[in-house]
């Protein structure tokens, strides 16, 4: 058929492109303002995110397995739950991972040339849209590469810190900020997780799926989290907890503190290849997903395009390039990142409620009601204008749905 995708990624692929959207998104952009809303529990709301993102990880393995299609939680809501949910998925989905599009080109901008922020994130994003249209498995190369760089980046980051004369025990911190700001901290770590679901969202362009993706979930998910664990503890280790949070950039800061202010331009350069390994992963889960939106009708037609010869869509990903280069153009970094988190709670609280009617089993469905619950409670714990202004974008999808529908119910 014509409107398929090709199938090119095994599992390392998948791993990899997950990597590059956890790996950008968290280091560099998320722990500042976890550790000013968490405080000396920086590590346990880190504990608590990944609980709850192993849940999500869990459960969305499992749905991406049965229906091992472009689209996510779109799809799998669509088929467990009924039309509805399926389409609230997406859109949150899409229009909270648009804005994290933003976020980390952003974050490009702000490493590269800090008084061109905007300028650079946009070139940003016209370049990675441009090699995202190659395919995705040419995307996929050259997230390994980044990620590869990355990680050897945050390693010397960790040796450097943790064998300074500078560090300090990290003791585990108290909730020195309540259980909400713990809570509060957890949702803010969880956005950094979440690169997990660009994997499922290529479900159509995987080999063997109900193999693969189980596989390459729980590994990216797993690898993230002990890279995340290892930074945030050699951080506090030079920093502290009060540190971490008034910092900026928190690892060049961290390096400094170290005693090795020369290693400042590699953590820079570490810092803008992590965005944007995490954008050019980005730009494909949200194309993907805007595809299978297209093809049930719930966004113009003309975005289920398929390239004759790529065999990628591109013209959603042409849209959403240009989306995302205009937000790139005129949005603030840290409200990009907040509104983000809102809608990938939602996302997830979706997937979870899927996976609850997959089958009777009892860790599957224990699993699903840990993860539904967490993504609740994390969302709800979020900075309240993030929270209310996530809500009222759903509420708004869910008008346009239901106008839709109307329309269509009438013949007009």
């Amino acid at each position: 058929m014509t409107d398929e995708l090709k199938r090119t990624l095994g599992v390392s692929d998948a791993v990899v492109v997950g990597l590059g959207a956890m790996v950008g998104a968290g280091v560099f952009a998320v722990l500042a303002p976890a550790a000013r809303a968490a405080g000396g529990a920086l590590l346990a709301a880190l504990a608590v995110a990944a609980l709850v993102a192993y849940c999500n990880a869990h459960s969305s393995a499992r749905l991406a397995a049965r229906y091992p299609a472009s689209g996510g939680t779109y799809v799998y809501g669509r088929e467990r739950l009924g039309p509805f949910w399926g389409y609230l998925a997406g859109w949150g989905f899409v229009i909270g991972k648009t804005a994290s599009c933003a976020a980390m080109a952003l974050t490009v901008g702000a490493y590269v040339w800090p008084g061109q922020q905007h300028a650079v994130a946009v070139a940003a994003v016209v370049a990675l849209t441009a090699a995202s249209y190659g395919g995705a498995q040419k995307s996929a190369r050259i997230a390994r590469l980044i990620v590869a760089v990355v990680l050897a980046v945050l390693a010397a980051v960790v040796v450097v810190c943790l064998s300074s004369d500078a560090a300090v025990a990290v003791l585990p911190g108290g909730a020195d900020r309540g259980v909400h700001g713990l809570l509060q901290g957890a949702g803010l770590l969880f956005f950094a997780f979440a690169g997990y679901a660009r994997i499922t969202t290529l479900g159509e362009e995987v080999r063997d799926p109900g193999r693969t993706i189980p596989r390459a979930v729980p590994i990216a998910l797993g690898i993230a989290l002990l890279v995340y664990a290892a930074v945030a503890l050699a951080a506090l280790s030079v920093l502290g907890a009060g540190g971490l949070a008034s910092s900026s950039a928190p690892l060049t800061d961290a390096v400094r503190a170290a005693g090795r202010p020369e290693l400042v331009p590699v953590v820079r350069v570490g810092a803008a290849l992590a965005a944007l390994g995490s954008l050019l992963a980005l730009i494909l889960g949200v194309s993907r997903t805007t595809l299978a939106m297209a093809r049930d009708g719930h966004l113009p037609r003309v975005l289920a395009a398929v390239h004759p010869r790529h065999r990628v869509p591109h013209h959603a990903e042409l849209a959403v390039g240009a989306v995302v280069a205009v937000l790139a153009a005129t949005a603030d970094l840290r409200g990009a990142i907040a509104f983000s988190s809102f809608g990938v709670l939602a996302y997830y609280a979706i997937a979870n409620a899927s996976a609850w009617t997959l089958d009777s089993a009892v860790k599957g469905r224990a699993v699903a009601a840990v993860g539904l619950s967490g993504c609740v409670v994390l969302g709800c714990a979020l900075p309240l204008a993030s929270a209310v202004t996530g809500a009222v974008v759903l509420a708004l999808g869910a008008l346009v749905y239901g106008v839709r529908r109307g329309r269509v119910r009438s013949g007009t």
